[in-house]
């Protein structure tokens, strides 16, 4: 079957490192034009080096999710390099988990910009595009915290179910509408990335690590099942997708 991924332009947020980078280098050697967004310019030049010698089409920018005018300046900048949108992957996200007795309230508001807010201005950035040319797709990186409730992640899982919510009355609307916008949410539970690395509470920190180090997967996981979803045709939206690693429980 012929990839329908071939020339499609994805913007992707958080792709410096983790499941944005991981899913930017396997769509752009599938022959995706990727548009990679992250706070981190040096790590963002250097992926987007080793995309372009690989022979792919690569373009980047800083961006802070936080703010609509930035993430709009980065879809601005796939539409100046490749013509248009196609597919926007809202990827960045925190994780600073602790018990809400902790009172870890600037990280809070963090997650909700970041986790929550972001996605809508990912959303917003591109809800003009789509529905003026009647076409498009979000995929939105949510979390099995999105799914279930878990001790230690009540305000990470807020964002999270939120983000759940959101991304299905899109749908709903979209077809509602008559825009035809594809949307994707996906579930990750423990995959080896730079999340852990936000956490600030010991307690959590110490029960995170040993989990992911007893079962973590790579990211190159989620960067598949990204793949699979833009790789279906446009009369085909897979919705929700949840990856787990075998051995965990």
């Amino acid at each position: 079957m012929k990839l329908t991924i071939q020339h499609k332009t994805i913007v992707i947020t958080g792709a410096s490192s983790g499941i944005g980078a991981a899913t930017a280098q396997l769509l752009a050697q599938n022959g995706a034009n990727v548009v990679l967004g992250a706070r981190r310019a040096d790590k963002l030049a250097a992926l987007t080096a080793t995309i372009q010698q690989a022979g792919g089409q690569a373009a980047y920018r800083v961006t802070d999710v936080r703010h609509l005018a930035e993430v709009q300046a980065l879809v601005a900048l796939a539409q100046a390099e490749f013509g248009g949108v196609d597919v926007i992957f809202n990827n960045a996200g925190i994780m600073p988990s602790a018990p809400i007795s902790a009172l870890h309230l600037q990280e809070w508001d963090d997650m909700i910009d970041i986790n929550l807010k972001g996605v809508l201005n990912g959303v917003a950035a591109v809800m003009p595009i789509f529905t003026a040319q009647k076409a498009g797709q979000i995929i939105t990186t949510s979390s099995v915290a999105g799914l279930k409730s878990f001790p230690g992640a009540g305000v990470y899982g807020a964002t999270k179910f939120a983000v759940r919510n959101l991304m299905e009355v899109i749908r709903q609307e979209s077809a509602t509408e008559g825009t035809n916008i594809r949307t994707t949410t996906v579930y990750p539970a423990a995959i080896n990335t730079e999340l852990l690395q936000t956490i600030t509470d010991e307690a959590t920190l110490k029960g995170m690590t040993q989990l992911y180090q007893a079962v973590g997967i790579s990211p190159e996981a989620i960067a598949r099942v990204v793949n699979f979803a833009v790789d279906q045709p446009a009369d085909m939206s897979v919705s929700d997708m949840t990856v787990y690693p075998t051995k965990q429980a």
